[in-house]
């Protein structure tokens, strides 16, 4: 079965002295959507930024040609609600969230889509799927960590691939449209096992931002794809 492939670089990594112009040279090279790994220091072990910033790189977020590239936030914090709804006022198109942040799943699902943002959930390493029995309708994205989260630069857990290959099943079996993400250690040498696992959308942090072309990273992605 074929599959649209997005590539989804981390800013995690990107050089926070110069955001807006490492957001443009990203997409400049290729880059389908901006993702953001938001961290509050009490979920996760670190801190990284909050909507101000979503809200002042969104008009970065475009291509050449001028469309715009979908701002994918990833929340790693707790309590989910209220800065769920602060980047979704930020320009947020995707926000998804852990569902053992969240004291009710479904309610803060419901609450993102309300704003007119997509919503999705994102399972931790040793999490199980279970929620997924009764929400995958209302979902539109489901992000797989292939790390544990908090720290860029780690490497690729294998275990993952089960996972993957779990999710996919039950998207395939849902029938919706629901994009399959996958985050953490992702590089050129194995996104083509993880597309193979059911991913069609890639976080990559450490293995764009900071290398000397981002286009040649980005396209070597694209050709392990396309093999």
């Amino acid at each position: 079965m074929s599959r649209t492939y997005r590539i989804a670089p981390s800013i995690l990594s990107a050089d926070f002295a110069r955001l807006g112009e490492e957001v443009r040279s990203v997409i400049d090279a290729g880059a389908d959507w901006i993702h953001f790994d938001v961290m509050d220091n009490h979920y996760v072990p670190n801190l990284t930024f909050g909507p101000m910033v979503c809200q002042a790189l969104k008009p970065h977020a475009v291509t050449a040609g001028g469309v715009a590239v979908p701002i994918d936030v990833h929340l790693m914090v707790q309590p989910v609600d209220a800065l769920a709804a602060a980047f979704a006022q930020a320009g947020a198109d995707y926000i998804s969230f852990h569902p053992d942040a969240a004291q009710h799943v479904h309610r803060s699902i419901q609450a993102i889509a309300a704003q007119g943002v997509k919503p999705g959930l994102v399972f931790n390493p040793a999490e199980p799927l279970d929620v997924l029995d009764w929400v995958i309708e209302d979902i539109d994205l489901i992000l797989i960590m292939s790390v544990n989260p908090g720290f860029g630069g780690q490497s690729f857990i294998d275990s993952a691939l089960r996972k993957i290959e779990a999710v996919r099943k039950r998207i395939d079996a849902c029938g919706k449209d629901i994009r399959l993400e996958v985050d953490g250690g992702i590089k050129e040498n194995n996104i083509r096992r993880v597309a193979d696992a059911g991913a069609d959308t890639f976080v990559a942090g450490s293995a764009i931002f900071g290398k000397p072309s981002y286009q040649s990273v980005i396209g070597a992605m694209r050709g392990a794809l396309a093999q």
